[in-house]
């Protein structure tokens, strides 16, 4: 947190654009200083980050998003995308088998970084880019012009293809198998963009409207890629002769076709997670709540995986009742139950 904090002083002297002797000098020390502090970077990310060093605190922020969402997707399932203990990084975490979780995972990373990087261009937080100009002015075949300050998601897409790409140096099938994912974490994102517009007329009579394109909320793109994520596909590499890296082809193929590009993949099929083993990213679902009365993934038959549960009985207490007196003050009551809470054994 304090990395960030101090950068934003950085940042606020780039979108200022004012020309003052010695700014480059404190740009380049901002600029080392974080990067410096940023773990597990390859050289060609360290490179990116010092040359645009407010692009890489976006990444970093759509690294948060990415997780957060996975874990929000994952709630109930007895994977709940927590990282394992030293895996975790600001752009993520790594699930170490190549599973349709680690497919999820690096999809949903990829669309994150997309996301934060288009989002701060519009509220220009970056300095190479802004607002999406190529269309405006022009007229949709419906009759309404484009304008407003439209997502600029060519540069998002492309500064996140680059920056999260580079992490991929092996050139083995795993590596392949999360280019394939990030790139269609990218491509949800561009799947997910939205239309908004504005009426202009009399009495908002509507005889001219403007529209722009503008980023949904990430839980819609979580939800997408979820999606893609319950019908994701076993892929087996199989050697190119035109090519260093294998390529990945759908296993239950005969004519070994490839999958497509909105498809999520994976090469191993994923463990139980029932029990801990962090060699395949499983915590284990010990300890984890469970819904006694659920018949679904967060029941405790299920979470639980057969081991059964423990019964905690407690008092819920919360705020109630509340009523507005003038003036200017709310009251409330506190109201209470005994409540049960299970865990798995």
């Amino acid at each position: 947190m304090t990395r960030i904090i101090s950068y934003i002083l950085i940042l606020a002297l780039i979108n200022s654009h004012t020309h003052i002797r010695g700014v480059s000098s404190v740009l380049a020390l901002g600029a080392n200083l974080l990067c410096s502090r940023l773990p597990a970077l390859t050289s060609k990310q360290r490179r990116m980050c010092m040359r645009a060093p407010d692009g890489i605190v976006a990444i970093s922020e759509g690294a948060r998003l990415g997780l957060l969402e996975c874990q929000a997707q994952f709630r109930s399932q007895r994977w709940d995308c927590t990282p394992a203990a030293g895996t975790a990084t600001v752009f993520g975490h790594v699930v170490p088998v190549g599973s349709r979780e680690a497919a999820y995972t690096y999809a949903v990373s990829a669309a994150g970084a997309s996301y934060a990087v288009t989002a701060a261009c519009a509220r220009g937080n970056i300095y190479s880019c802004g607002c999406d100009e190529t269309k405006r002015g022009r007229y949709a075949d419906a009759g309404w012009k484009w304008g407003g300050c439209s997502a600029d998601l060519r540069y998002g897409l492309r500064f996140a293809r680059r920056f999260m790409d580079a992490r991929e140096v092996e050139g083995d099938a795993r590596a392949v198998m999360n280019l394939h994912n990030n790139k269609a974490g990218r491509r949800a994102v561009k799947k997910t963009l939205l239309t908004e517009c504005k009426c202009h007329g009399v009495s908002g009579s509507c005889t001219m409207k403007t529209c722009w394109r503008t980023l949904p909320s990430f839980s819609k793109i979580g939800d997408y890629l979820f999606l893609r994520y319950q019908k994701a596909k076993l892929v087996v590499p199989r050697k190119s002769r035109r090519r260093s890296v294998p390529l990945l082809t759908l296993k239950r193929s005969k004519r070994a076709r490839r999958p497509r590009a909105s498809h999520l993949v994976f090469l191993q099929k994923s463990p139980n997670y029932c029990e801990k083993d962090l060699a395949v990213g499983s915590l284990g679902t010990l300890g984890r709540t469970c819904n006694r009365t659920s018949k679904g993934s967060d029941g405790c038959d299920l979470l639980c995986c057969g081991r059964g549960y423990n019964t905690r009985q407690y008092v819920r207490k919360w705020q109630c009742n509340c009523k507005f007196h003038w003036c200017c003050f709310v009251q409330c009551q506190t109201c209470q139950e005994e409540a049960e809470e299970y865990t798995c054994k």
